[in-house]
């Protein structure tokens, strides 16, 4: 079983390969690959697995759905203008808190969405322009976004890597907060201090005038009272847990888009920024729908259960070790599909060595998308050099983002290895 294991993984790989070469996306090289596991292992074309996989990630489709729509709708409304502005105009002549804050700008619509690529397309550009005028370079201000966006994806409350991987262990998505929070941060401020620190104050007047002009009624408790609505019902939920319906984060996140559309001083057209919002999400609710039925033909045709076997019987220094150069690799070539490919084994076997499953998976989901700037994929890479309007070479992008992205790979693999020491931080005894 072990070889017809291992000659069906080669299939799917040579296939996964060769759809590469020939151009196709990522998405239709993993269906691709999929289908041919299934062939090459005499299962025909599972139409019932194909069905069941596409739909394995549904729930998280649509908190990324219902998230993003509420972060379009603000955007929409002039609240990301209005607090960039502010911030702008309150805190120019402090460089430390100006950086500081808009790190937490650039950190919130991918802890809320998930997707790095919301803080690209949302503030990323807004914050590119004011550190212009900071006097950092291009390429350092698109590492900066790239770096801070991706470990926003990675950040609480939403971390696709790290539900994907929970899924598949059949682990609640219980406790992650702080575990994925404190390195986030830590890793976003030394990224933004080591790349932005040099320069020279801010030029508030030429800054200003290149920035969108939000609607004179637009306020701070117009942007505030959304995120208030939304946390109290999260806070609600854990506090009183058995008196309190469950209703789900999706539909959280559309009562703080409902109050952010009412709450906007100006008509928002909602069909169009829904509409707006499903395709800018399509690569990647495609990409979730084609790893989840990737993942479905590999346990079909027992792929899954080889490479989990494999990883646990595998010396842990040598597993361990390796983490910051595997994870990003993993994740270029399969994007958000490595979490559900090489997470599940990875989780499986840190836990059987005693260690906190937990801290080791947030450890490793702040790793895990450093690899979206890498080819051959480096979708959100190149997206965010386009949005700076950096002219220079991509390799150059690259150099500039090695120093803060070892820093974060240390701080990654450090959790892992002292998970047991670092459980307190799940609250769970």
């Amino acid at each position: 079983m072990t070889t017809f294991s291992a000659i069906i993984l080669g299939v799917m790989v040579v296939v996964y390969i060769i759809s590469l070469r020939f151009k196709l996306s990522t998405e239709l090289a993993m269906l691709l690959a999929a289908l041919a596991g299934a062939l090459a292992a005499g299962h025909g074309i599972p139409a019932r697995h194909i069905a069941e996989g596409s739909i394995t990630y549904l729930d998280i489709n649509l908190i990324f759905i219902s998230a993003t729509l509420f972060m379009n709708i603000l955007k929409e409304s002039g609240g990301i203008a209005f607090a960039v502005r502010s911030i702008i105009k309150t805190f120019h002549r402090s460089r430390v808190l100006l950086l500081i804050l808009l790190t937490l700008l650039l950190l919130i619509p991918g802890a809320l969405t998930g997707a790095g690529s919301v803080t690209v397309l949302i503030t990323g550009g807004m914050v590119a322009i004011v550190l212009g005028y900071m006097g950092i370079s291009k390429l350092r201000i698109a590492a900066i976004v790239f770096l801070i966006a991706r470990l926003s994806a990675a950040a609480p409350p939403v971390s696709l890597w790290a539900m994907m991987t929970a899924a598949g262990v059949n682990m609640p998505y219980v406790g992650f907060f702080l575990p994925l929070l404190i390195p986030c941060v830590i890793g976003a401020l030394f990224t933004v201090f080591y790349l932005g620190w040099k320069g020279h104050p801010v030029d508030v007047e030429k800054a200003l005038t290149e920035l969108p002009e939000p609607p004179q009624k637009m306020n701070w408790m117009r942007i505030i009272i959304p995120f208030l609505l939304f946390f109290g019902l999260i806070f609600i939920g854990r506090k009183w847990p058995h008196d309190t319906p469950v209703i789900g984060m999706p539909l959280m996140f559309l009562l703080a888009a409902l109050a952010s559309y009412l709450l906007s001083p100006v008509k928002v057209d909602l069909f169009r920024i829904s509409s707006d919002t499903i395709k800018q999400l399509l690569p990647l609710i495609g990409t979730l729908t084609c790893v989840g039925i990737l993942v479905q033909i590999m346990t079909l045709t027992g792929v899954r259960g080889l490479l989990a076997i494999t990883f646990i019987t595998l010396p842990a220094y040598l597993v361990i070790g390796s983490l910051f150069f595997f994870l990003p690799i993993t994740e270029s070539v399969l994007m958000y599909g490595a979490a559900a490919v090489f997470g599940v084994p990875l989780v499986l076997l840190f836990n059987a060595m005693g260690m906190n499953p937990i801290v080791a998976l947030a450890g490793m989901s702040v790793i895990w998308p450093l690899g979206d700037a890498l080819p051959p994929t480096a979708i959100i890479g190149r997206l965010t050099v386009d949005v700076v309007g950096a002219k220079e070479k991509y390799g150059h992008f690259l150099k500039k983002c090695i120093v803060p992205a070892i820093v974060i790979s240390i701080i990654g693999t450090l959790m892992v290895i002292y998970s047991k020491q670092l459980g307190f931080l799940t609250g769970i005894n």
